[in-house]
């Protein structure tokens, strides 16, 4: 008996050369505004600048230009993951292209990995996983909730054109999935894009294999505060990394030349650590003082707990020389005005 065959490609790879029947495809006008389509043999595209048969678009190349009936012409390309996770039907609130772009490359996903996802939603992040771990890979998205299970399942088939081989969702908590789906095998890489991903470290210290990658995905800072601590706390990671991007896009036209006055600005922040070999004990990590603090820091011990100082919270102090330039400043300028104004209160 011959065992079936894992498929080479699939997805948008397993659609090059020209465009056929039930390939989507965007349309793009002269001023930009875009259109999306489902080409069938029988399908007719209308809009107020006349109308396209799908049969004048089956069979050209991508990239291609086509007349309207009033001879208006439309650019036909095939969309961009980017450009459909922003138009894809969503249960819940999507991971925006800029940070699946971060999480990729920070939590270094690589092909043939095995990677779990902790929080599906609408399947926005799930295509892009499963972009780069290819059909030899292993995604296992795990969703509380039926509903947006079914609606990212839906979204990632529509894009792939079938159900991807190397994906698998399981609907139920972290907790009690992962260590029964992933056993003793372990996980490469595990993304968390829930609301307390604390409540989770150490089911993913267990599933983790030793220098694999944390990532959480977090919309704000007390969620990133608490994460951020309790992984120190946990003792079984790395020093953790966070930060947040922002995407902004410039105008360029001729000596027009400008940002846009639109941008993606926060959307949320992403934190990474690696697994250490377990039993292994890190270096303490020092943090070095700001310069006017190092004397109170030799005389005192580091504060424990939480202490809310401005070193706890990562300020720079400002050393007494500079309190007393500042002071010297301030007076000049008060003696400089008094003279100037012959000590007048003209308010």
């Amino acid at each position: 008996m011959t065992e079936p065959t894992t498929p080479t490609s699939i997805g948008p790879a397993a659609r090059r050369g020209p465009l056929r029947a039930g390939d989507r495809v965007q349309l793009t006008d002269a001023k930009g505004r875009m259109h999306t389509i489902q080409l069938r043999d029988d399908g007719h595209f209308h809009t107020h600048r006349g109308g396209i048969d799908h049969a004048d678009i089956i069979g050209r190349p991508d990239g291609s230009v086509v007349r309207t009936a009033e001879d208006h012409e439309y650019l036909v390309l095939r969309p961009l993951l980017a450009d459909y996770v922003m138009g894809m039907p969503r249960g819940a609130a999507i991971i925006y292209p800029k940070d699946s772009g971060q999480i990729v490359q920070m939590a270094d996903i690589f092909s043939g990995a095995v990677v779990a996802e902790a929080g599906v939603g609408s399947g926005a992040l799930a295509a892009s996983l499963l972009n780069t771990i290819g059909v030899g890979g292993r995604l296992v998205s795990i969703e509380r909730r039926a509903d947006f299970a079914e609606i990212a399942r839906a979204n990632v088939r529509a894009w792939f054109g079938a159900d991807h081989p190397a994906w698998e969702v399981h609907v139920g908590d972290l907790a009690d999935v992962l260590p029964t789906v992933v056993a003793d095998a372990g996980v490469d890489r595990v993304v968390l894009d829930m609301l307390a991903p604390w409540e989770n470290i150490d089911t993913v210290a267990r599933a983790l294999v030793p220098g694999g990658v944390v990532l959480a995905y977090v919309a704000t800072t007390t969620q990133l505060s608490r994460f951020v601590e309790d992984l120190r706390a946990n003792g079984g990671f790395t020093e953790p990394q966070a930060w947040e991007s922002m995407l902004r896009t410039w105008h360029v036209e001729g000596l027009a030349v400008r940002p846009d006055h639109r941008m993606v600005g926060h959307t949320g922040f992403l934190v990474t650590a690696r697994r250490l070999a377990p039993g292994t004990i890190p270096p303490q990590r020092v943090r070095r003082p700001a310069p006017g603090a190092r004397a109170a820091a030799e005389e005192a011990a580091p504060p424990t707990g939480e202490a809310w100082t401005p070193e706890a919270l990562g300020e720079r102090t400002t050393s007494e020389r500079k309190v007393r330039r500042v002071r010297r400043d301030l007076d000049a300028r008060a003696a400089y005005d008094d003279a100037t104004t012959g000590g007048r209160d003209d308010a």
